[in-house]
């Protein structure tokens, strides 16, 4: 559960100036257990910088999975806060939690199986998916019982292979779309599709999915559909493809600080600001002698007499086993890396003979000069994202920045 929490165990909210390049952590929470900052200036300010870049007028912040853990209301409001005209969740569970906290803003919602509470969504301006006739079947259905049209976009299939209809069934949605429109109970607002290689510029597939979409809307439009919306553009084309930018954009881990595309393809693009630094207070340290096995399968050995730090930090929390010997921390502004195996709810770091105590902070991943998820993501062989959204519930949330002590945080 989101929460906003002192070392006291009171719960506080925090102000900080927007100006502010990095707010600063209150004394009294500086050093709790474990938690999850979560800056919600460099939202809105890395929202802010995206808009800068894109040449549509609307910009969708997706907000799915928590807000990639930074909390879904949240990172919602400072999102919107910094630009965003449009909200991106997943599925409807996500659209249902933003409105229920008051937020009235644009909500697309994409994904869903049938016996989906359609209804519901429509009931509450969420705004739908459809990828094939059977699909767009129930969604009139429920409009019916909702007595209002489902405001709809269109999913084609431009060559990723996952969610939206394939090329060869694209006409057939289309027309039965317009019939649907014809009769009120949808509205076409939007046509739209996924990039699979967008954080690989000049991917050849690029082009050919821009290709295939630029004709998808053209067979809508001859159809006699007039959507609103054409998208496409995720993080990396919002930051790197204006060709794929129509009328929306749709970034997601940028908003959150994480630029997808490699360092070469970066140059000249607004630095994005990470919202999440992930933190802990070393639980105790001692002295090991030369060849002490660490952790679960002593997979590691002391080279020779050490202090070793105890973190409460596991894969429980998100922490990847996977990163064992290989996690890089922040600890008394030194690097180190974790010792030994990763554990449920702990790891160890290896300190040599520098001072360290139990209480002292240890940083995994943020702003600055501690580690980044990126590196994170290196060491445990994965991706960006799923640093982010691994973190788990146990780990709770601090919030920090101008967002956070206004009305808009009644969600925290």
């Amino acid at each position: 559960m989101s929460q906003t929490i002192t070392g006291s165990g009171e719960a506080v909210s925090v102000r900080a100036p927007m100006a502010a390049c990095r707010p600063a952590l209150p004394e009294e929470a500086a050093h709790p257990q474990r938690t999850a900052i979560i800056d919600l200036d460099a939202i809105s300010e890395n929202v802010a910088a995206l808009r800068s870049v894109a040449r549509s007028d609307d910009l969708m912040a997706v907000v799915k999975a928590d807000g990639y853990s930074h909390g879904l209301v949240q990172a919602a409001r400072a999102a919107l806060a910094g630009g965003a005209t449009f909200l991106g969740a997943a599925v409807l569970e996500e659209a249902f939690a933003l409105r229920e906290a008051g937020i009235d803003a644009p909500v697309f919602a994409w994904l869903a199986s049938p016996g989906a509470p359609y209804a519901e969504a429509i009931r509450r301006d969420i705004q739908l998916a459809a990828y094939s006739t059977d699909q767009l079947a129930d969604i009139a259905r429920a409009a019916a019982d909702a007595g209002r049209p489902a405001r709809l976009h269109l999913k084609v299939d431009t060559g990723m292979w996952r969610g939206g209809a394939a090329p060869a069934d694209w006409p057939e949605l289309v027309r039965t779309a317009r019939r649907a429109e014809q009769d009120g109970l949808v509205e076409v607002v939007g046509v739209w599709s996924h990039l699979a290689c967008a954080d690989e510029p000049g991917h050849p597939s690029i082009a050919a999915q821009l290709a295939v979409f630029d004709e998808a809307v053209a067979v809508a439009r001859a159809a006699g559909l007039r959507p609103r919306y054409r998208h496409i553009a995720n993080s990396a084309a919002t930051l790197s493809l204006p060709e794929s930018h129509f009328d929306l954009v749709r970034p997601g881990i940028s908003v959150y600080g994480i630029n997808p595309l490699p360092p070469e393809a970066r140059d000249g693009l607004p630095r994005l600001r990470p919202a999440m630094t992930l933190a802990a207070s070393v639980v105790q340290t001692k002295r090991a002698p030369a060849g002490s096995g660490i952790s679960y399968g002593h997979t590691q050995r002391t080279e020779r007499e050490t202090t070793l730090a105890v973190v409460p930090l596991g894969y429980a929390d998100g922490v990847f086993r996977s990163a064992s010997s290989a996690g890089p921390v922040q600890l008394g502004g030194s690097r180190y890396r974790v010792a030994g195996r990763v554990c449920m709810d702990q790891f160890v770091v290896d300190v040599g003979d520098d001072e360290v105590a139990a209480g002292d902070r240890v940083v995994l991943f943020g702003d600055g000069d501690a580690p980044t998820a990126e590196e994170w993501a290196v060491a445990a062989g994965t991706i960006p994202y799923e640093v982010l959204t691994r973190i788990g519930p146990r780990v709770p949330r601090t919030y920090i920045g101008g967002a956070a002590a206004g009305p808009a945080a009644s969600g925290t």
